[in-house]
């Protein structure tokens, strides 16, 4: 843990002018990203389970989320994304919140500005993909 808050910070003072936040899976640093989409595997019973983190609070964030979850969606229908499977928990942290995924997928935009999409082995993909985009459909479509 220590050496995980240490990474997270050398990456936060080397992007200082941004706000990140690190991707962790086991103590490995997976990568970072300034927004994400987090789907535990009971969200594709309860949609609202499903949670979104970012660095930018405002109004066009739902906006941002809605394409993010559209775009890979389709992406993965046309077997344009490639989704990471993993095993273990994935922790999302920067210096004042800290999120965890058990069982599910955590979709975010790399640096490069591509989408990553990390699965938990065994979990049905296009379903987890699918609940992303129909929450974020449901969340610019009837504000809630």
């Amino acid at each position: 843990m220590q050496n995980r808050q240490q990474e997270t910070s050398t990456l936060i003072s080397n992007f200082s002018h941004l706000a990140m936040y690190t991707i962790y899976n086991e103590e490995k640093l997976v990568g970072s990203c300034s927004s994400a989409i987090l789907v535990p595997e009971r969200a594709l019973e309860e949609a609202g389970y499903i949670s979104t983190i970012t660095d930018t609070h405002n109004a066009s964030s739902k906006h941002e989320f809605h394409a993010m979850a559209q775009t890979a969606y389709f992406q993965y229908q046309d077997d344009e994304l490639d989704v990471e499977e993993i095993s273990g928990p994935l922790q999302i942290m920067d210096e004042d919140r800290h999120e965890s995924v058990h069982n599910g997928l955590v979709l975010y935009r790399d640096s490069d500005g591509g989408f990553r999409a990390l699965v938990h082995s065994g979990l049905n993909k296009k379903k987890l993909l699918e609940a992303a985009y129909r929450f974020c459909t449901r969340w610019v479509r009837l504000d809630i």
